[in-house]
């Protein structure tokens, strides 16, 4: 007998220690994965801010002593501010405004709540550029037909000029009123008619509901969107580059593109002049979450979403109509105008129109390659968000295990959010021209960019998802003996698949418009659509300028088109 068991006694215990040396519990495998990502994402998002504000303090903050050493430095920060607050403002009742409006607007014109979505759609430097032709001093078109009024029939120039500050800081809030738009018209569709109709009862007049009712149920979504805005209106570029570089507007942005495009370089004040934006960002991130708090106060239950008036709707449609003529139609105007005439200059004339303009920009390989590489570049970077931003999301929502783990995704992705692009640009030409990653000039620099700058958008838009979702469906897939691999394909996916689309839709359009980020990373022979449009307008070619910026607006809005056919209607009204 003992010989017989000797055999089995020596067969069985080396088999077991292999098996038990290279096993890893799950919840092991999920953290380790979620680190490596992490890691990943740190070195993406973190490492080029971190090597930026070393290089400004080198040398005893050599950067900062040279950026607010300068004697403009006080117009500098009191621009930066103006521009701020006063696009802020406009966005903020514009959007809010218009948000109020489409809520009231009955079944038969519920089409017009897009509306005010759609300037989005159009490029911000072709809106910018669009409104320089319309409102220049001296050849504006605009300008032209208000000195033919007898109030200012004796001047050759004026009466309004693009140029200054005040018109920088109107030009801006149109552009952010559609991103306030957005978040407050979501806000408004989950208020019950309820409470509306309760305080109709209790006789409040329609401003009385707006007033006490509606704007206290909004906070959230106003605390959301109007802290976009104002970083958003901290960090803007296009605007006053294009149009405050003649004129000596200066922001804290443009400070930071003039002190890496001077020969030679100055990335020690570029980085010190962009801290007080690092700094203010991070600081309205972490003050959006207190003031939020728990968010389930501000939910209304209900069996009626916010109801819709039996009337016309007359003056809502009016309100979104005006808007849109100010936003879309009149700048796109400009550029139509412009694009079909050999020169610009203040008349106009049948005889001149023609269409070269658009000959030579499809017959320009230059213009052809930035095309493709805008498309491709934003594709190649939303393939990797798209996955990268359910990873952050399942672990900001299901990752009760790894709170720690949750704590820093939330950060990372929030970063990108509250600091300007241009900063990243910055980060980015510094980080990558140098061992051990030299990729500047490459169309991996700019995806790379992208990635970060979408990662926010991404990570957002499908935590949301999953928060209406629940946990139901992994639960019944969990008991079914699913892996999380085959939940993730077969279940939630699918159920996903709107707000994914959305979120697709959304980030191809940023990402063709990006501009900032883009022109500190390109190469001569890396263009996007974007900078080439600037370099046309620093060489004076504002015809090709125009035909450029409507190509812009005409790829952006085939892709938008194709996400709607793909993933229905509704996918801009998702964003």
């Amino acid at each position: 007998m003992a010989t017989l068991t000797a055999p089995e006694s020596t067969d069985v215990t080396p088999a077991e220690p292999p098996k038990s040396s290279f096993s890893v519990p799950p919840h092991w495998r999920a953290r380790i994965g979620y680190v490596a990502l992490l890691a990943i994402l740190g070195y993406l998002v973190v490492l080029p801010m971190i090597r930026l504000q070393m290089l400004a303090l080198e040398d005893g903050a050599a950067g900062y002593s040279s950026q607010y050493g300068r004697f403009d430095v006080g117009v500098t920060l009191r621009t930066t501010i103006a521009l701020a607050l006063g696009s802020l403002v406009i966005a903020m009742v514009l959007g809010t405004l218009l948000a109020f409006a489409a809520s009231r607007l009955p079944a038969k014109l519920g089409w017009l709540r897009i509306i005010p979505i759609l300037p989005i759609v159009m490029p911000a430097v072709a809106s910018v550029v669009g409104w320089a032709f319309l409102l220049s001093p001296g050849p504006g078109y605009l300008n032209v037909l208000l000195r033919k009024l007898p109030w200012w029939s004796g001047s050759d120039t004026g009466p309004i000029d693009v140029y200054t500050v005040p018109w920088i800081i109107v030009l801006t809030g149109f552009g952010l009123t559609s991103f306030v738009y957005l978040f407050v018209s979501s806000g408004m569709q989950n208020i019950s008619s309820e409470h509306l109709e309760a305080a109709q009862v209790s006789g409040s007049s329609t401003l009385g509901i707006f007033f006490k009712i509606v704007l206290p149920l909004l906070r959230p979504s106003l605390i959301y969107g109007g802290g976009i805005a104002l970083l958003l209106g901290l960090g803007q570029f296009t605007g006053p580059l294009l149009l405050g570089q003649n004129s000596g507007v200066k922001v804290l942005t443009t400070e930071m593109y003039r002190r890496v495009s001077e020969s030679p370089s100055d990335f020690a004040a570029a980085a010190a002049a962009g801290s007080p934006l690092v700094i203010f960002g991070i600081v309205l991130v972490l003050t959006q979450k207190v003031l939020l708090g728990n968010q389930t106060r501000f939910v209304t239950h209900g069996g009626k979403a916010f109801s819709t008036p039996s009337g016309r709707g007359t003056w809502a449609a009016v309100t979104i109509g005006i808007f849109a003529l100010f936003a879309l139609v009149i700048p796109l105007l400009g550029l139509i105008i412009v694009s079909l005439t050999p020169y610009w200059s203040g008349s106009l004339s049948w005889s001149l129109l023609t269409l070269d303009n658009f000959r030579e920009l499809l017959g320009n390989n230059a213009v052809v390659q930035s095309v493709l590489t805008s498309i491709l570049t934003s594709l190649g970077a939303v393939a990797i968000c798209i996955p990268l931003g359910y990873l952050m999301a399942n672990l900001l929502v299901r990752g009760r295990r790894f709170k720690i783990l949750a704590l820093i995704a939330d950060l990372i992705t929030a970063l990108p959010l509250g600091i300007p692009a241009v900063i990243f640009g910055v980060g980015f030409l510094l980080t990558y021209t140098e061992p051990p990653l030299i990729l500047y000039g490459t169309r991996t620099v700019i995806i790379l960019v992208y990635v970060v700058l979408m990662l926010p958008f991404a990570t957002r838009m499908q935590m949301t998802a999953m928060l209406s979702l629940g946990n139901t469906y992994t639960e019944a897939s969990a008991t079914s003996g699913a892996s999380p691999f085959v939940t993730t394909l077969r279940i939630m996916l699918p159920l996903m698949r709107p707000t994914i689309l959305s979120a697709v839709a959304l980030m191809f359009i940023l990402l063709t418009h990006e501009f900032a980020a883009s022109l500190l990373v390109r190469a001569s022979t890396t263009q996007v659509m974007g900078t080439l449009l600037f370099d046309m307008w620093q060489n004076g070619s504002y015809p090709l300028v125009a035909a450029m910026a409507l190509l812009m607006t005409a790829v952006t809005t085939v892709g938008v088109a194709f996400a709607m056919l793909v993933g229905g209607r509704n996918v801009l009204s998702k964003l």
